[in-house]
């Protein structure tokens, strides 16, 4: 099964991700861990997002679609994944029903996390982040073992600029502008589309995302 997480930042998508895949022993298909992966090993998808990357500029779709295209051709065809952060826009979301079909493979579900901007801007200004394997924590919800370290590499967490407060308003907008036309895109596919609570604690959001998918829960 492929489901696809959907939701303004800050609303849950990679933590409400990792629990979900972790539980069932799925992969995940997250464009940063991607783009991490490519741009460390140095690979020419890698190099390609690094002129881009280092000028602060978007990685073109071709550029993420391949990157997807060689994870998903890498993936045992019987394995489930999560999809977080991809797709972003209508272009990688055709190119994506595109691709599963050429492997035999298709998107099962689309869940969207939902949740009110004052609850998303408390989330992003809380969020601390790894530098070192990309592991995202909060001081409200989800707090590491160690203040301010990572549970996984022991990194000193850092709070991103795109983190902070007075940048949120702007994030939520090109959210809207950009990538909540996929709900419509997906609303008008045969892909089931389910809108899900995403306020809560992390358990009960995770039981809200396995009702929604017809999953035992915990």
């Amino acid at each position: 099964m492929y489901v696809i997480l959907l939701g303004p930042p800050g609303v849950g998508k990679g933590t409400q991700g990792v629990l979900l895949a972790d539980h069932l022993g799925w992969d995940r298909v997250v464009t940063g861990d991607l783009l991490r992966a490519a741009r460390a090993q140095g690979t020419a998808l890698g190099q390609q997002a690094e002129h881009y990357m280092d000028r602060g500029e978007l990685v073109p779709d071709t550029v993420m679609i391949d990157m997807v295209r060689d994870k998903l051709s890498s993936m045992p065809a019987e394995l489930g994944a999560v999809f977080d952060g991809f797709p972003r826009t209508d272009a990688q979301a055709s190119a994506l029903t595109m691709m599963l079909g050429t492997l035999g493979r298709k998107i099962a579900h689309v869940v969207v996390l939902q949740a009110t901007d004052e609850v998303l801007v408390r989330r992003i200004s809380g969020r601390r982040s790894c530098p070192k394997c990309g592991s995202v924590y909060n001081v409200f919800q989800n707090l590491p073992e160690v203040e301010d370290t990572c549970d996984k590499d022991g990194s000193a967490l850092t709070h991103r600029a795109d983190d902070q407060p007075e940048t949120v308003p702007h994030r939520l907008e090109v959210y809207r502008k950009l990538t909540e036309p996929l709900i419509a895109y997906y609303d008008a596919s045969p892909v089931p589309i389910h809108h899900v609570d995403g306020e809560g604690s992390l358990d009960e959001i995770q039981n809200n995302v396995r009702a929604a998918l017809g999953l035992a829960q915990g």
